[in-house]
């Protein structure tokens, strides 16, 4: 989401997570170009499934990510609510997401809670908070879990 006349690098917060909401399940690749090229993003609950916390750098964002929702088919996200802050910088959002997980045919749904922080239009850091029990339910195992991203 972009307003005329407006260079990417005054886009806010919210304009980004709006743009990475709208790239996420269509084009990974795109998705990834709203990251700096030093980003960090966090899944502060992953080690409990034995998938990495923290991911910097745009490389390891894309590879990451691009396996991830590799195993999500027709990934929806709804009820979404984002919170800008007093810094145009920073949001927080909730959504909830659903989908069918390739590995297991399992349906797959998921409330999530950001946090998005941009520097010149580009994500420098997020932060997504999920449950780990029902992606643990949808792939039936932490093995089936392992063994869907090390297919990839």
């Amino acid at each position: 989401m972009q307003f005329l006349g407006e260079t990417k690098e005054q886009s806010t917060a919210a304009e980004v997570f709006a743009d990475s909401l709208a790239l996420i399940t269509k084009d990974i690749q795109a998705w990834v170009e709203l990251f700096a090229e030093n980003a960090v993003v966090e899944f502060p609950y992953a080690s409990a499934l034995g998938s990495p916390q923290r991911l910097e750098g745009k490389p390891a964002i894309y590879n990451y990510m691009k396996d991830a929702l590799a195993q999500m088919q027709n990934l929806v996200f709804t009820n979404i609510r984002a919170y800008p802050t007093s810094n145009p910088n920073v949001l927080f959002a909730e959504v909830h997401g659903k989908a069918i997980i390739v590995a297991t045919g399992r349906h797959y749904q998921q409330d999530y809670v950001m946090r998005l922080e941009t520097k010149d239009g580009k994500i420098i850091h997020y932060r997504e908070y999920w449950n780990p029990v029902p992606v643990l339910d949808a792939f039936g195992s932490t093995q089936n879990l392992r063994q869907s991203f090390n297919a990839q």
